[in-house]
């Protein structure tokens, strides 16, 4: 009852960015705006364009359907829908829901007055895709070297592009990514595991507090970053690990060609070891 008190409270008019009052509802307990109108409907058009692709294919098994981009030999055109075009036309809704999704937590965040973070970190996501669908075809010169909508056919083009630059992991930009990637579930894990240690003791014991929490860092590593800075950091290691997987991918092709290993010859040319 207490969340549904507090919802009345921020269920005003006003904070959208299109649509006015026009668009200014909800459905239940969820807030739609011009955003949400805009979400469902690519959400729609791109789930019925995969659905109707699969119907063409040879299979209705889930783990083999694939949609694929357009041969490298239409470049950047427009490709038959059957020969990469609905690819084409499924990555423009899927576009088109993740940015309107963004735009709807934007109306919500203006509706509370609180910060822009969330969507924010969203966009940050959504630009690591628009990275892979987008910026890297168009650096190479072809849709084709978008990656295929399917669940086995997207990891074949993982490793197909890891073994086309001998060994990926050699990737400095790739080692920062994962290492993000490693630290942010560490840390996140710390943290829930200090949050429940505190807030979910056993029947009779009392309820600990934020001392309490602070106390065990200290103890534990010498220095606690506090309840704030904790959430600090989560925000910068996961949205460094967005970032960083972003750019490792968009260099390999586009401002590197050879084997990832090969990179590394600065290191070994240095002077020093003359």
């Amino acid at each position: 009852m207490a969340m549904l008190s507090f919802e009345r409270k921020y269920r005003v008019r006003g904070g959208t960015l299109i649509g006015g009052d026009l668009f200014d509802f909800w459905v239940g307990p969820f807030y739609v705006g011009f955003f949400g109108v805009t979400t469902i409907f690519f959400s729609l058009v791109g789930t019925l364009l995969i659905v109707w692709g699969a119907s063409q294919g040879p299979t209705w098994n889930l783990w083999q359907i694939s949609i694929a981009p357009p041969d490298l030999k239409y470049g950047l055109g427009f490709a038959p829908l059957k020969e990469g075009g609905l690819w084409q036309l499924i990555t423009v809704c899927a576009i088109g829901a993740f940015v309107s999704w963004m735009l709807r937590e934007v109306e919500i965040c203006r509706k509370l007055g609180i910060g822009l973070h969330v969507p924010f970190a969203f966009g940050v996501a959504i630009f690591a895709y628009v990275t892979l669908v987008v910026f890297r075809p168009l650096l190479l010169g072809a849709w084709g070297h978008g990656f295929p909508y399917g669940i086995f056919s997207h990891l074949d083009w993982v490793s197909n592009v890891g073994y086309q630059y001998l060994h990926f992991h050699y990737n400095p930009a790739h080692m920062l990514a994962i290492t993000f990637f490693f630290t942010t579930t560490f840390a996140l894990a710390l943290h829930g595991g200090l949050i429940l240690s505190v807030t979910n003791p056993k029947k009779g014991e009392p309820l600990k507090n934020a001392e309490h929490e602070n106390t065990f860092f200290r103890d534990a590593i010498g220095y606690s970053i506090g309840a704030l800075g904790i959430h600090r950091l989560g925000l910068f290691l996961a949205l460094s690990a967005g970032f960083w997987s972003a750019v490792c991918i968009i260099i390999s092709g586009p401002f590197w060609t050879r084997g990832w290993p090969e990179w590394w010859n600065w290191w070994l040319n240095l002077p020093i070891w003359q």
